[in-house]
């Protein structure tokens, strides 16, 4: 009797899991395509960085900085993989995006837009004291073997706008209620601020989300996520970030520092985490 429960015990925790969500969700400045990057020029760093991405087994991660060329390169070299986003400059094709890619295998995008990250969301330009026009691209994604549902924002703050990133902070969440109130938000990016900083606390000390580094037992950070293309680079200072809403658990988390003959994909290191909803 006490086998037969233990098996059934076996069998009950299995099917939990079976009908659980768990998948890699990432956060990736992939520099744009500079042509002063010598020695680091995109045609020699894309190969390795799509690489990085399939070994680790991104299921939908946040870019930052992407032009279409650059995005075309990696959904050409990532099969089962597509983006969604748009460029800041004109809403089209023009300029930086903050795409999106997602395995699509996996996922469906119900729903999906862009908006500014300034006083007016819905054309091109630069908000409050921002350097740069900046934009969130977001999608509603559908898990195809259970059928949940979350947001996924992904953004790019201003490298020079302290008001600018206070107030960015604030219009995501904002926007998230907008769009589908209470449907579970990741928010990832580039934030240009690291884990000190007010803006920051913003979105982490907010009630909406967390900081996935904070919620995950298992974590993995030995140095800072921007690099400047210098493996030798150290620190603790964490700008790209993962937040997370409830019912979000983290099960690991990662400043992920592949390198390549002494060199790094971008100038920033990914950051990706494990999450887990029961």
């Amino acid at each position: 009797m006490k086998g037969f429960l233990s098996t059934l015990f076996f069998l009950f925790i299995c099917a939990a899991f079976s009908f659980a969500q768990q998948f890699t969700v990432a956060t990736y400045n992939i520099r744009y395509d500079a042509s002063g990057d010598v020695g680091n020029l995109w045609k020699d760093r894309y190969p390795h960085l799509v690489q990085l991405i399939r070994f680790h087994g991104f299921d939908i991660f946040g870019t930052q900085e992407g032009l279409k060329h650059q995005l075309e390169d990696i959904k050409n070299n990532l099969p089962g993989y597509t983006y969604i986003g748009v460029g800041r400059d004109d809403g089209k094709n023009g300029g930086e995006h903050a795409a999106i890619f997602y395995n699509v295998t996996k996922f469906d995008v119900i729903k999906q837009g862009n908006f500014w990250l300034a006083e007016n969301t819905e054309t091109p330009n630069k908000g409050w004291d921002a350097a740069l026009p900046r934009i969130c691209t977001w999608g509603l994604f559908k898990e195809k073997e259970t059928g949940f549902e979350f947001f996924l924002f992904n953004t790019h703050f201003d490298h020079i706008g302290v008001e600018a990133r206070k107030q960015s902070a604030k219009l995501i969440v904002r926007k998230a209620h907008e769009l589908g109130n209470g449907i579970p938000m990741i928010i990832t990016g580039d934030f240009n601020v690291d884990q000190r900083n007010e803006s920051y606390h913003v979105l982490n000390d907010g009630g909406e989300v967390t900081d996935a580094y904070e919620l995950s037992p298992l974590k993995y950070a030995p140095t800072s996520t921007y690099n400047g293309f210098d493996i030798r680079k150290t620190g603790d200072s964490r700008i790209d970030h993962i937040f997370l809403s409830k019912p979000f658990s983290v099960i690991r988390y990662g400043i992920l520092t592949d390198s390549y003959q002494g060199k790094t994909p971008s100038d920033h290191f990914p950051v990706m985490a494990e999450v887990h909803v029961p």
